[in-house]
């Protein structure tokens, strides 16, 4: 018995409207008009005989018909999309799409693709670095690289490794923190705190209580940023102390013994070879504040059900080699 199904054309404009929440930037994405994809929608509307986007406000938002059918015709398409790149010699079989967060793109994962290039030099990498929500099926990407504490309950999960949590400062400023009987006097301390991971300071206080005898300082004090790059470079600059995340952004640190007090904006660190990293300013871990592991890692995600293509599989073996010696 053949199938009933709704217009195909139509499922794409919906899916990509959905993902964006925005009628322009799927517009945008599938190279048409926001008239274009309207209409197709309308379309889409007319043949179930039910709304699917609630187009009162400034923002498109499903309706609960389009919340029920957005994961079917994700799936759908992804399925579809996965199954012609796997018989079709001329769809991407040597590409490989990774989304990945910004900050793990530019401080681990780029520093050593060249190692990855010189194995693998057939292998074209597609990296993709904006903010994505790592569901699977994730429409045209083959692997995602996530931070989290856990695997994700919706893909293939591989950890490459878990994190721990080390105070940083420029050494001018370490120099000069607030001393309460020989330590440091957190309470008037000026902490950097970076909005995605705002616990990150109680963890460390936490975690690391036993060993510095210290108590968590009032929340909410010092300088607030959105990501941990920008919390790296203020440090940097000497507006206060962040919490740098091992091993990702050990190559922006400098030993305290080779740190010595320079101008925030000219002290620089090399990276080394067994841990390359982009130039950084020098930031100095604190005396007397040990790292303190935390449940987070970096989880490099798949989809599940399936093999992946011989060259995902192979750039998966090379990210869990090249993140063995931090899982040890």
């Amino acid at each position: 018995m053949s199938l009933r199904l709704p217009p195909l054309a139509s499922l794409r404009l919906f899916e990509a409207a959905a993902r964006h929440a925005s009628f322009k930037l799927a517009a945008e994405e599938l190279g048409l008009t926001p008239s274009a994809v309207s209409h197709g929608i309308d379309t889409l509307e007319t043949w179930l005989g039910a709304p699917l986007f609630d187009r009162s406000g400034r923002a498109v938002t499903l309706t609960a018909a389009g919340e029920d059918l957005l994961p079917y015709v994700s799936e759908g398409l992804s399925m579809i999309a996965t199954g012609a790149h796997r018989v079709s010699p001329l769809l991407g079989a040597r590409r490989i799409r990774v989304s990945v967060a910004p900050t793990f793109a530019r401080r681990w994962l780029v520093p050593r693709l060249g190692r990855f290039a010189g194995r693998h030099p057939e292998i074209d990498l597609h990296i993709d670095t904006s903010h994505r929500q790592a569901v699977f099926p994730l429409d045209g990407v083959d692997l995602a690289i996530r931070m989290g504490p856990a695997p994700w309950p919706s893909a293939r999960s591989e950890l490459l490794f878990r994190e721990a949590l080390q105070p940083v400062a420029h050494p001018d400023l370490a120099a000069r923190l607030p001393q309460r009987e020989g330590r440091i006097d957190w309470a008037r301390a000026p902490l950097i705190h970076v909005a995605s991971v705002e616990n990150d300071w109680a963890a460390w206080f936490v975690g690391g209580a036993s060993a510095t005898g210290e108590t968590l300082p009032p929340p909410g004090r010092g300088l607030h940023v959105d990501t941990v790059d920008l919390a790296l470079e203020a440090a940097a600059q000497g507006l206060g102390v962040a919490l740098a995340r091992l091993p990702l952004c050990a190559g922006a640190l400098a030993s305290p013994a080779s740190s010595s007090p320079a101008s925030p904006s000219s002290a620089l660190s090399s990276p080394t070879p067994s841990s390359p990293a982009p130039a950084s300013p020098v930031l100095s871990p604190l005396a007397g504040c040990p790292p303190v592991p935390v449940r987070t890692g970096y989880w490099a995600l798949l989809p599940s059900g399936h093999e992946p293509r011989r060259e995902i599989a192979a750039f998966l073996r090379w990210l869990k080699g090249e993140s063995a010696a931090f899982r040890a």
